[in-house]
């Protein structure tokens, strides 16, 4: 490891290109110890999809610890400060392992397979329509807020058969859970991600409660009746399933359409490409997730004492995966800082991989083909209003996404 190196994810020059910063850890320390985080960070492909398959590592410690020892670990990471949150985010389906992470997963599975997302293709299709109509007699508009934003939640909400009056309510929810991820969290952050745990929590329970006298055609009343031998969901369950369900799901997806988006614009070619040929959607958006995926890192645990590569990690040690990083190794991709919409074989790691690979992915790619199908057709002429140079994204290294896009409509 070079001392002379020095990973800052929430600089301005970081959020505005982080790419030059992975290339750069790929030759000089592929495997980089972030004294700040306690963290060993990952850049190439090759250890990354390795390393996710290894069943030596974990999300959570929770099922390879005594009783003592996990209430010692919770003390120590301050679980008491935010007992909603711990209650329901840090034991979901995504920060699970063992038995509980297959019970829950299982619950929700076929939900989530290519036949389950195709009943929702003709919502998200009305869904993109009437923003589409709501925006292309504008002469500018913001892509992410007056467009896309809205679309997540109420495609999340009609999976959950949220009433629609409440639907908009679910964006502040999940963001403000969300933000508490970032490494580099304060009190506020803490507070924020507390009470929005509290009240969706609540709001929930009381779904819940209705779907058991009066179940209907949606996730919640499935995941009640759902039943694997004597194996169900208890309440708890119910409700973090279902707040991981968002979470997951939405701000990850304004995400990828807004990078996509931009992805196109930046690169008129492909665009003129896709125009031509509208066969080319699918794998366009397999690059979009490529290119500049939403979700570019997540950590897991050792389980035990390992090695790899001659690093001798022990029992607990905090193993982070820059995905963003190993989706632009040269070692794997040709031209990979170049956005190629034919790009096929297209093995990117956006939807991470083994028993935690996005749940969610078959869902995520549908939708992104049906909504850019749409805007593309109605809105031909979408162009940048401001340089590439003035979009501002947002710092973290959680999420990778637009804070805004100014785009003219004519």
């Amino acid at each position: 490891m070079r001392r002379s190196f020095s990973f800052e994810p929430y600089s301005a020059e970081f959020a505005e290109d982080p790419y030059f910063v992975y290339a750069r850890m790929r030759r000089e320390c592929p495997v980089y110890y972030h004294e700040e985080w306690d963290t060993w960070l990952f850049s190439t492909y090759e250890d990354i999809r390795t390393l996710v398959m290894d069943e030596r590592l974990g999300r959570t410690m929770d099922h390879v610890l005594t009783p003592g020892e996990l209430a010692g670990y919770r003390k120590k990471h301050n679980w008491a400060a935010a007992p909603e949150h711990s209650r329901y985010v840090k034991t979901s389906i995504i920060d699970s392992e063992g038995e509980l992470h297959g019970r829950l997963r299982k619950a929700v599975f076929k939900v989530f397979t290519t036949v389950g997302v195709k009943q929702l293709r003709d919502y998200v299709q009305g869904l993109i329509n009437r923003q589409i109509d709501s925006v292309e007699s504008e002469k500018e508009i913001d892509f992410i807020e007056d467009l896309i934003a809205p679309i997540p939640g109420f495609v999340i909400g009609q999976m959950l058969d949220v009433p629609e009056r409440d639907r908009p309510r679910l964006r502040a929810w999940s963001e403000n859970i969300v933000q508490f991820f970032e490494p580099e969290r304060t009190a506020a952050h803490r507070e924020l991600a507390e009470r929005a745990t509290t009240e969706f929590a609540a709001y929930l329970a009381e779904l819940i409660a209705i779907r058991r006298e009066e179940p209907g055609d949606d996730l919640i009343s499935e995941m009640i009746i759902w039943r694997d031998g004597d194996a169900h969901l208890d309440r708890d369950e119910l409700i973090s399933t279902a707040m991981t369900i968002l979470m997951a799901g939405h701000g990850s997806t304004i995400d990828a359409l807004g990078n996509g988006m931009l992805a196109l614009l930046r690169y008129p070619e492909q665009l003129a490409a896709l125009r031509a040929e509208p066969g080319l959607i699918h794998t366009a958006v397999q690059e979009m997730f490529r290119y500049e995926p939403p979700l570019p890192y997540f950590h897991r645990y050792a389980l035990e004492d390992m090695e790899y590569k001659g690093h001798a990690f022990q029992k607990g040690t905090k193993l982070g995966f820059l995905y963003a990083s190993a989706n632009r190794d040269g070692a794997c991709f040709d031209a990979p800082d170049s956005f190629d919409i034919r790009r096929n074989p297209n093995r990117h790691l956006a939807f991470g991989g083994g028993v935690h690979h996005c749940l969610g992915s078959h869902l995520a790619r549908q939708n992104m083909v049906i909504m850019f199908n749409a805007i593309l057709r109605r809105l031909p002429g979408l162009r940048l209003a401001t340089a590439v140079e003035r979009l501002e994204w947002r710092p973290g290294i959680q999420s990778r996404g637009l804070a805004s896009l100014p785009l003219r409509v004519s």
